[in-house]
């Protein structure tokens, strides 16, 4: 026997050495083995923290996620109301869907038994299938190592006390660098296009951004928003409110992005250069639009692009409505708003300035020699505050005060200045007064917590030195002996519990009387339309409800030959939603004068 022979023969016996030592294998069920703190087992889903973005389905290589609807959930605004689903049979377990989880409801557990011999069993809801999941978590999303980037590229601004001294633009926008890095963060789950009024293509600006492609941006802007650098300055985006990386950090910075894509095109010129809009033959159909606010701007740029003869008719000397006359300059330049005008009008687009409706040309003569009509004649006409000594010199609006001094026109205020209310009119007539060199302070009615105005212009005021007083309900406004406003007295507040369930309301706090010196008192509770163009058949015709125009879902009023958008018909009170309006207008009037 050869000595390899005799080696393979004694071989086996070499097995004898592992007698008496510790299994390597354990006897299942019987025996259970437990999983180290961060294996890589089956998915759990919180489902009331998971908001069906649709990022670990997007970032798996496997194609193991979809995500599917369930019973029990609904989608809302920030949810698409879908979840995971995720095919067992295809994950391999890598965790990267855990990883670029923005909410971190979706996990990896200890569990990694599940045999059966039914293939579609493989497919599973995490959260669903398993709820005991939640009790054997191992491998978890946590912010300091995903993969997503949690943290805003902050905006440069000017410094408080600095801004007071001029209208300059405050914020002073990302440059090139900046930009790419921010848009980088966005995970492109398109819940800020669902809730976005005008469903702009948010994912799709911002990754061409991100790629370095800012015509493309510019483009994609462009589809469904003829203003955009007015919303990239002043929108209210609420599409960041339902932004996937807010949920446990900041939100993506989508109006500065927007901001950011179209300031790249310095003039009209080169924005028509680069957008190269598609202007259709024209067909014969005229559109008159009252008002050259967003809704009316937006509804004259798309029906040009498609062929009508579109004329708006504007009382004021400029375009734009309240962005023109009720925006500062310090937040909405004027040179910016002249270049969105500038390239609305070089499609075709007729405006007719200084042409008030009602006076220089009648409604009746608009409506006959048009095809179809668009109403966007936003809410010009300020509330007043209904209380003693408010028709004193120095009293006035602060809407009315912003239109004059977007205007040009000089108005005395003096050195104190009080300004009651707490939406956006109010911080601006405020910050436009300590511009103008007044002490000023904001009286409201409630908490600083519930002013509507945006929270980045409170900050703002505060940074300037204006005084928030809250929970100050005024009473009475005290001339001097020439009829000119020299006090005004409030009463302090207490706020009370809703039985209702809604916001606390103040009640005023007996024998509380306060009074300040002032120089000058604005008023900004709310403003409404003004309908006195319409008269005869076109009041009774044109259906009126609680100060707006009733429209349907084509922005169609009760005659059907005219539309109507902006804050004459909708409670939002912003420039996005009239833009929506005008465009979901367009719409409509080419199905109703092409008949399609």
């Amino acid at each position: 026997m050869s000595f390899f022979e005799l080696k393979n023969t004694l071989k086996p016996l070499t097995a004898l050495k592992q007698f008496g030592k510790k299994p390597h294998t354990i006897l299942f069920p019987k025996y259970d083995k437990g999983a180290a703190d961060r294996y890589r087992g089956l998915h759990y889903n919180n489902l009331d923290e998971c908001i069906g973005c649709g990022n670990c389905s997007t970032i798996c290589q496997n194609a193991a996620i979809d995500m599917v609807e369930i019973e029990g959930i609904e989608g809302n605004k920030g949810d698409s109301g879908l979840r995971p689903r995720v095919d067992n049979g295809r994950c391999c377990w890598c965790a990267l869907c855990v990883e670029v989880c923005p909410t971190g409801s979706l996990s990896l557990t200890k569990d990694y038994l599940y045999v059966t011999d039914d293939p579609d069993t493989f497919l599973w809801t995490p959260g669903v299938d398993n709820p005991e999941g939640k009790d054997n978590l191992s491998f978890t999303s946590g912010k300091d190592f995903s993969l997503n980037d949690f943290t805003r590229v902050p905006m440069r601004e000017m410094e408080g006390m600095e801004r007071i001294k001029s209208f300059a633009e405050v914020v002073l926008g990302y440059n090139e660098e900046e930009a790419r890095r921010e848009a980088s963060r966005c995970i492109s789950c398109g819940l800020c296009t669902e809730v976005c009024p005008d469903h702009m293509h948010i994912p799709e600006y911002i990754n061409a951004i991100a790629n370095g492609k800012d015509d493309d941006a510019l483009k994609i802007i462009y589809d469904n928003n003829p203003l955009p650098e007015m919303c990239g300055k002043v929108c209210t985006r609420r599409c960041e409110d339902v932004c996937a990386i807010q949920v446990r950090g900041e939100a993506v910075a989508i109006r500065w992005l927007k901001r950011y894509a179209t300031e790249q095109a310095k003039t009209s010129d080169i924005t028509y250069d680069i957008v190269n809009p598609v202007i259709k033959e024209a067909n014969g159909k005229k559109v008159g639009i009252v008002g050259a606010g967003p809704s009316g701007l937006t509804a004259a740029y798309y029906l040009a692009l498609r062929g009508f003869d579109v004329t708006i008719y504007e009382a004021n000397a400029k375009a734009g409505g309240m962005t023109m006359y009720g925006i500062p300059k310090y937040r909405f330049p004027q040179d910016s708003l002249d270049k969105q005008i500038q390239y609305i009008e070089k499609i075709g687009v007729k405006i007719k300035y200084n042409t008030m409706v009602g006076k220089d040309i009648s409604f009746d003569e608009i409506y006959k020699n048009s095809d179809a009509v668009f109403m966007g004649i936003g809410f010009p006409k300020a509330w007043t505050l209904g209380i003693d000594g408010e028709d004193l010199k120095g009293s006035m609006q602060a809407v009315n005060y912003l239109h004059m001094i977007n205007a040009g026109e000089d108005v005395e205020i003096g050195d104190k200045v009080v300004v009651i209310g707490g939406g956006n009119v109010a911080i601006d007539g405020a910050r436009v007064s300590k511009r103008m060199g007044a002490d000023v302070t904001i009286l409201y009615r409630r908490r600083v917590q519930d002013m509507p105005a945006d929270w980045e212009e409170i900050e703002g005021a505060e940074d300037e030195g204006i005084h928030i007083v809250p929970q100050a309900i005024p009473i009475k406004i005290h001339g001097d002996e020439n009829g000119r406003v020299s006090e005004i007295e409030y009463l302090l507040a207490e706020m009370v519990a809703d039985d209702k369930g809604g916001r606390p309301r103040p009640v005023a706090i007996e024998g509380s009387n306060t009074r300040l010196k002032v120089t000058a008192i604005m008023g900004a509770i709310g403003q409404q339309a003004d309908f006195s163009f319409l008269d005869g058949d076109y009041e009774k015709n044109i259906q009126v409800e609680r100060g707006r125009f009733v429209v349907n879902d084509k922005q169609q009023t009760t005659d059907p030959k005219v539309f109507a958008g902006g804050d004459a018909v909708n409670r939002t009170a912003d420039a996005i939603s009239a833009i929506a309006d005008g465009f979901r207008a367009v719409n409509a009037i080419e199905d109703l004068l092409m008949k399609k």
